[in-house]
């Protein structure tokens, strides 16, 4: 069986380290030693790596070093995901000011993830943007995608 595809937003990796918010912290890190097991195919994007390269120091080294840890694909932006990120726009997903949550979206529409998993509830993980998104990608000819919180991604454990 094909394991499922998960395109990482910034958020998710921010929130390694986040110390103002604890609990979205610690679910990130219990995330992030499941992503080790291999159970997903990780994906994340140029964008994300422009993201990540505005966080200050130490926080910068330590979230690309925490990168290393997990096996991801690295999926570089291009004219195709541009273009998806301006019919987005256009069609009314999310405003101009959110553009690079659009070329997110693009990017793991066109790489064929299942799942989007971020903590920006705002944006992301929204029934509005999620229908949205799902009703363009219909039209534009891409797969379905869920938009979810990491926890959503985590297996539960029957024993507790």
């Amino acid at each position: 069986m094909r394991k499922p595809k998960v395109y990482l937003d910034t958020s998710v990796i921010s929130h390694l380290d986040a110390t103002d918010t604890p609990e979205k912290m610690n679910d990130t890190l219990l995330f992030w030693e499941e992503l080790k097991t291999g159970r997903y195919h990780v994906i994340i994007s140029s964008v994300t790596l422009t993201e990540i390269a505005r966080c200050g120091e130490p926080k910068q080294t330590k979230l690309l070093r925490m990168l290393n840890d997990i096996d991801c694909n690295f999926i570089e932006e291009n004219d195709e995901s541009l273009i998806l990120a301006d019919n987005y726009l256009e069609y009314g997903v999310l405003k101009s000011k959110s553009m690079d949550d659009l070329r997110h979206i693009s990017i793991a529409s066109i790489a064929n993830c299942n799942y989007i998993a971020s903590w920006n509830f705002k944006h992301f993980v929204n029934v509005k943007t999620i229908a949205k998104v799902q009703s363009a990608n219909k039209l534009y000819g891409y797969n379905e995608i869920i938009i979810v919180p990491p926890t959503m991604l985590m297996e539960g454990n029957d024993d507790e």
